[in-house]
């Protein structure tokens, strides 16, 4: 089947997409699951979280996007299906009136996890990046570093789906062994987003794997997993497809030991600053 990756439409375990590898068989081996993140790059581990939590998280944040006229009234509201001429919305912030999502995201499961994974205790950015993103939308090509490099660059992406979400309705992607393309690492991941005004890498992902090598990998989520990786690894999304709002979001995890970028963290993180 043909997929909508960034801007182009590639076939699914074809020259240019494969599946992305599941971790589940080494959950339980921390020391294993570190080897395979310098390995990969990334670890998809399916249903981390409890998926009855996700959901109830989803429900809430659906309630919030009714109130605000985004979704068709004549449909399910679980369905999130989007209201005509609704677009994108993204949600952005500390959240706090939205606890059900903080459970999942600030939980004891989670936290517990980074502090075995980092062998030290860890801590969450208060900010969180919440999205509902629409049709026709997808997210360019891109390294986090370039939005939250004022810290430890040891800092860990969970990407989130609130829900299930099929190829048609615009999944994350990576760059299978972009964690390891030093000199784009050394150009673009050296960058920041507010000094320097970079966003994006590029909507094309075959300019990145025709310049510096490596194969694009997805695939169909269900709520409660997640996809865990690192400051230096190249994603985008699929292209939502669909009328449905893909709901989904990232939190950032790091040793509280190590230098925090104070953008994103604190009772009242600034954002985008200069």
């Amino acid at each position: 089947m043909m997929v909508k990756v960034g801007n182009r439409e590639l076939e699914m375990h074809g020259q240019h997409l494969e599946e992305l590898r599941s971790s589940n068989d080494i959950f339980h081996d921390i020391g294993a699951l570190r080897e395979r993140m310098e390995e990969d790059g990334y670890l998809l581990i399916r249903g981390f979280h409890n998926r009855d939590k996700v959901l109830e998280a989803r429900t809430s944040i659906l309630e919030k996007m009714a109130q605000m006229g985004k979704l068709d009234r004549d449909t399910q509201l679980e369905d999130g299906v989007m209201a005509d001429g609704s677009k994108t919305i993204f949600m952005g912030g500390t959240n706090e009136d939205l606890p059900a999502l903080l459970n999942v995201l600030n939980g004891d499961h989670i936290m517990r996890f980074f502090d075995e994974f980092l062998g030290d205790k860890s801590l969450t950015y208060h900010y969180k990046w919440l999205r509902a993103v629409g049709k026709g939308d997808f997210t360019g090509a891109h390294y986090d570093i370039v939005y939250m490099g004022r810290g430890t660059h040891n800092v860990y992406t969970v990407w989130s789906p609130l829900g299930d979400i099929s190829y048609e309705m615009g999944g994350l992607a990576i760059c299978l062994g972009s964690h390891l393309f030093e000199k784009l690492k050394a150009s673009y991941g050296s960058k920041d987003a507010d000094r320097d005004g970079v966003n994006h890498y590029t909507d094309d992902p075959l300019f990145i794997t025709e310049k510096f090598g490596g194969k694009w990998a997805t695939t169909e989520f269900q709520a409660g997993d997640v996809l865990i990786f690192g400051m230096f690894l190249m994603h985008c999304s699929l292209e939502n497809t669909t009328n449905q709002y893909r709901i989904s979001v990232d939190a950032r995890y790091q040793s509280m030991n190590e230098k925090v970028d104070e953008r994103w963290s604190g009772k009242k993180p600034k954002g985008h600053v200069k």
